[in-house]
Order: C-alpha cells, then structure tokens, then sequence
C-alpha cells in the first residue's frame, strides 16, 4: 500500500513513517502545502494522510484543491486540533475521517487500512490488455486462463503499468510508485523487476505487453 504523509513535523513525521514501514506500507512525505500538491498531481496513492497545520497554506485548503482536481484518494486528516467545528470543516473540505493527536499509531494504521479498503468503491479495478485480467482489488493477475503469483513488488509495478497503459513512463516515475524517494535510481534493481514480471506475465504469451522504450522507458499494452 501507497500512502502520502503531509506533516511539516519532521520528528513527527519520522517517527509515522518508521512505524508505517515496519507495517510493509511505501510512504512519500510532503512537508508543505506545495510540495503535496506537485506529489498528489503526479503520484498514485491509496491513501493521503494529511495535517492541518502547514508553514505554506492549511490543511483544509490543500483537502478542497485535491477534491478539486478530480483526485478521489481518500483522505485522513491528522491534527491536534479537537474542535467539532474543525472536525466538521475537515470533512467538509473533503476528508474521509479525521484523527486527533495524540493518537494511538495502531489506530492510525487502522484507519488507514480502513480507508484503502474503501476505494474499490470509488473507480474502477478491473481491467483486461489482450488476454490479460488485472483486478486490482484482490490483487489478481489471471492471462489466458493462468491465475499468475506475483511478489508484492512485481504486483505494484504490473499495477503502474495499469494505471498508465499506452503512455511511455519513465524510471523516475516508476521507481516513485513502486519504492519511495529513499530508493537510488542509478541501481538496476528496476530492470531486474522488470524481467521478473516479463518472465511470469509476458514470455509464455502473446502478444507481448511490456515493451521498452530505448532511451526513454517502458510501454504497456498490446
């Protein structure tokens, strides 16, 4: 699971981000109300935990500009306020549940969990390129009737290829998805990735799907 972590506390921020970690969750931290907006744009996520109090902007603004941009990752806001009209205000903007602090790091991950669980609702999971079925719900990979085992790695990167069939993507926005900004780019631990979900998904078959780009990436599809 994906999850954007807005929270100009850096000691705060650390300490979620340890915590979600060690619960296999990838978190991409925003410290800023710009810097979440360039990373909810550009990035996929399953859900965005977001902090009312920012050094550029409030919380409940950058909650009413996602809404606005046609984003429907759900959204749970994290902030020492308690008010009822603060709380109110927060769902208003767009939020999906709203945790004060402090707060029990279980019940965070709960609500996180909880949250995620309710997007299928939201778009579409399912999707079909030639024989191959992709439900990204339950996580199934079926091709020509051939129920397909992938890792959880080689599952987020067949789920970004989904999400961006026909268009050309590039290493910097893959590695983005399927580890976090801690991940060096320069390795070759992409390609390897690449060949392992080649080799499950794409040698016995036809036609091929993933297809490289010389120079500028990888392609998916027929």
């Amino acid at each position: 699971m994906r999850v954007l972590l807005v929270e100009d506390d850096r000691s705060l921020a650390d300490i979620i981000v340890a915590g979600m970690r060690e619960q296999h969750l990838t978190v991409l931290i925003a410290s800023s109300v710009r810097e979440a907006r360039a990373r909810a744009e550009l990035g996929h996520y399953d859900v965005i935990v977001l902090d009312v109090m920012l050094p550029d902007g409030s919380g409940f603004d950058l909650c009413a500009w996602i809404r606005a941009r046609g984003i429907s990752t759900p959204i749970l806001m994290l902030t020492a306020r308690d008010a009822v009209d603060d709380r109110v205000r927060g769902l208003e903007s767009g939020a999906d549940d709203y945790l004060i602090k402090p707060f029990a790091f279980r019940e965070l991950v709960a609500r996180i969990h909880a949250l995620a669980r309710r997007k299928p609702a939201i778009a579409a999971t399912e999707h079909h390129f030639a024989d191959l079925h992709v439900d990204l719900a339950s996580r199934a990979v079926v091709r020509n009737g051939v129920a397909i085992r992938l890792t959880a790695k080689e599952f987020s990167l067949l789920e970004f290829f989904v999400m961006h069939a026909g268009v050309v993507v590039d290493r910097a926005a893959i590695t983005a998805h399927v580890w976090d900004e801690n991940h060096d780019p320069f390795t070759n631990v992409l390609e390897v990735l690449v060949r392992r979900l080649r080799r499950k998904i794409d040698d016995d078959f036809d036609p091929r799907l993933i297809h490289t780009i010389r120079g500028a990436g990888y392609r998916f599809g027929p």
